[in-house]
């Protein structure tokens, strides 16, 4: 159900322009939300500085169904090995939100959670990941000169 960012992203004949955002250090500390409108570079970017991390694409129907009619799925895939996991899209399922948050209280996991809507989940009243656990990143168009 997971994608392994080793694969090519569909833009891949496109030039990759160098972020100023360093997505390992930055997540080395603890989970985060990183929301920038469609189409900025979300997937590249993660695709370039992250590689081998599992990837739960929510615009992928298959995997959007999956977890949103088991939301524990998650936990039961997820091996000692995976120590950070990103979410694609999470305002598409904001009540996935929990499952994520038990996940970093009981197994020490770090989530990239990448959306192009942080509004959808604020409206939606959700568990935004309290207790200092998720920071969020709205980066502009940090690119390297």
């Amino acid at each position: 159900m997971t994608m392994i960012m080793s694969s090519r992203p569909k833009d891949a004949n496109l030039p990759y322009i160098e972020r100023v955002l360093n997505l390992p250090a930055l997540i080395g500390k603890k989970s985060h939300f990183l929301f920038r409108p469609g189409q900025t570079g979300k997937t590249s970017l993660i695709h370039h500085t992250l590689k081998g991390v599992k990837v739960y694409d929510l615009l992928d129907t298959s995997i959007y169904l999956a977890l949103s009619q088991s939301p524990g799925r998650i936990g039961q895939e997820l091996t000692a090995k995976d120590r950070l996991v990103v979410i694609g899209e999470i305002q598409r399922l904001p009540e996935f939100l929990n499952e994520v948050h038990r996940l970093i209280e009981t197994r020490g996991i770090q989530f990239l959670l990448t959306g192009s809507s942080a509004r959808k989940l604020r409206r939606g009243g959700v568990n935004l990941l309290g207790d200092g656990q998720g920071q969020s990143i709205c980066t502009s168009s940090s690119t390297k000169n």
